[in-house]
């Protein structure tokens, strides 16, 4: 047993720990959402978007998390233009400033040669560099997604699961959708440190995937993404220290590794017996 009491002796692994435990909640929460209303690829886009904010708040010697959100912000904004002034679907805008805002960061970054190194940081992350401010921040952003997630329920079912509906009811879906986007942003901007933008996708949409197969409502979905990502946690720390692998990409490859388990296991039951499996959760 000394395999998995070790790595929990030592307090930057503790640390760790509590971190990617803040992380799962987070991302739980608002990964439901992104899952059940399709968002997945936005969110990949905004987690690669924001690298010309990052790279500009270096430079300039400026907080990095408000260089992520600017860019962030922008990303989406950009989207928007491109989705309102042309004939092009939302996919095609966000496909086009995924790769232009990617190529801008890269060009600011090849300037800065002492980048480098924290180049390597913001895409894989360090979850063994966490800090007590850190652990403050993700609490604080988790509990500012619980309670959006909470007054804006109803709206965002709706949202997920019928947009015509939601104006019939009053309910303002392009408000929802808004809400949405800035969950979507927080929970990039306050994880992106911590698991990085390439993986910080793993745990925002592999553990409420995996929980979208198995959950019958929504709040349940948002529980079992949460313990999925708990598990994932542990065990990738638990792997990373023994097996010498970078935490981050070990715990975003065995949330993944998750869903496809999981998948493999629902679909051998349903051949068995598939009146006691539930419904899954209609993802568009």
């Amino acid at each position: 047993m000394q395999w998995l009491l070790d790595p929990l002796m030592v307090s930057f692994v503790r640390r760790a720990l509590f971190a990617g435990m803040l992380v799962s909640v987070l991302c739980g929460l608002v990964g439901t959402w992104v899952v059940l209303r399709g968002m997945a690829f936005m969110s990949e886009a905004i987690s690669h978007g924001m690298l010309p904010g990052v790279a500009v708040a270096y430079l300039a010697g400026a907080n990095l998390l408000l260089g992520a959100a600017a860019s962030a912000v922008v990303m989406i904004l950009g989207v928007a233009w491109v989705s309102k002034n042309s004939r092009l679907s939302e996919d095609t805008g966000i496909g086009l400033l995924f790769v232009g805002m990617l190529a801008l960061g890269v060009v600011i970054v090849s300037r800065a040669r002492s980048f480098a190194v924290d180049l390597t940081a913001f895409l894989f992350g360090d979850v063994l560099s966490a800090t007590r401010g850190d652990l403050i921040w993700l609490a604080a952003a988790a509990a500012v997604a619980g309670i959006v997630s909470v007054i804006a329920y109803r709206p965002f079912v709706a949202l997920v699961f019928d947009e015509r509906k939601a104006h019939t009811l009053g309910l303002q879906p392009r408000w929802a959708h808004l809400a949405l986007l800035a969950l979507v942003v927080l929970a990039v901007v306050a994880s992106f440190r911590i698991v990085g933008t390439l993986l910080v996708f793993g745990l925002l949409v592999a553990p409420s995937a995996t929980a979208a197969l198995f959950g019958r409502s929504i709040g349940a979905t948002m529980a079992i993404a949460v313990l999925l990502g708990w598990s994932a946690t542990f065990a990738g720390l638990i792997v990373s220290w023994n097996a010498d692998t970078a935490a981050g990409a070990t715990i975003a490859g065995i949330a993944v590794l998750q869903f496809f388990v999981a998948a493999l296991a629902r679909s051998a039951a349903r051949r068995l017996r598939p009146a006691l499996l539930p419904t899954p959760i209609p993802v568009r």
